[in-house]
């Protein structure tokens, strides 16, 4: 069956019913994204196509994410392309809408706010940025929440979010529990290239001599990875200064913390072996272009 593309939340809404009664289908999958789609993007659809019976991936540049007007409009469009690696994994419905259909009145007056958890690490440098992450995300689910089927049964309905962007899955975690959304999110691992680098919409902007820089971000988490597998110390300075020993990368910030709550861990396993789990995460400058990453730490 051909991927079909619509642009409304009402085309949505019916051909997303259709095909859950065309398919006697239990389950409805989306995957919330900004477009230009790479193989992590792909390993998110594969996996919401392998757990349900209809998928939909949004595809949608929302403007409250971004600080600058610059950025908004530097952010790539890749529809032509996106549609067919979409189609490639089965996806049944992409979902397309302008900036009208989703904010009719313009920018909204009430938002989501992401509240403490979003005033650290990303959030810290990108002021606002989650609280206009959580505001659209939480549109998008509801855009995508199948309606009854046979009996009046409602379907399973899960949403994917890739582990890259820990911090923002931390947060839709914690709204959808705070404000009683109907939904599973399942997290997807993040893809990487053969060396080592977190895919990213954002590579595409790095030079060959910048990309080759980047890759210090990747070995300083598994630097970090090794230890906490080994029950060692964490030696968080070494790994910060095997970044910045790296003139290209100009680091924001790497710390461990608690996957919860996003609170620091380093003190509390410097100098002890590491038990438990944990997440280091890392920002950095590599020449004009922001990244991030991680690793989710369990001994």
């Amino acid at each position: 069956m051909a991927i079909q593309l619509v642009t409304t939340s009402a085309q949505l809404r019916t051909e997303s019913a259709r095909l859950l009664a065309l398919k006697k289908g239990s389950s409805q999958g989306l995957v919330p994204t900004m477009g230009a789609l790479h193989a992590g993007h792909a390993q998110l659809a594969r996996t919401a196509v392998a757990q349900n019976d209809v998928v939909v991936v949004s595809i949608f540049v929302n403007p409250l994410q971004f600080g600058e007007a610059v950025d908004l409009d530097r952010y790539p469009r890749t529809l032509d392309a996106d549609l067919a690696l979409l189609e490639a994994e089965g996806v049944d419905l992409v979902f397309a809408p302008e900036v009208g259909e989703v904010y009719p009145d313009g920018e909204p007056m009430v938002r989501v706010t992401a509240g403490p958890l979003a005033g650290k690490w990303e959030g810290a440098s990108r002021p606002g940025h989650f609280d206009g992450a959580l505001t659209v995300v939480a549109k998008l689910l509801h855009y995508g929440m199948p309606g009854a089927g046979r009996g009046g049964v409602l379907p399973a309905y899960r949403a994917y979010f890739g582990q890259k962007d820990a911090q923002q899955l931390v947060l839709v975690r914690r709204m959808v529990a705070d404000l009683n959304f109907p939904v599973e999110i399942v997290p997807v691992p993040i893809v990487r290239s053969a060396d080592g680098l977190a895919l990213s919409s954002r590579n595409r902007f790095l030079s060959e001599q910048e990309r080759d820089a980047a890759l210090v971000l990747s070995r300083a988490l598994r630097l970090i990875e090794d230890q906490a597998n080994a029950r060692e110390p964490l030696d968080l300075e070494s790994a910060q200064a095997l970044v910045e020993s790296q003139p290209l990368v100009q680091l924001d910030y790497f710390e461990v913390v608690d996957p919860l709550t996003l609170e620091p861990l380093a003190e509390n396993c410097k100098y002890t072996p590491f038990r438990g789990q944990a997440l280091a995460l890392i920002a950095a400058k590599v020449g004009a272009v922001r990244l991030i990453d991680n690793v989710l730490l369990d001994s």
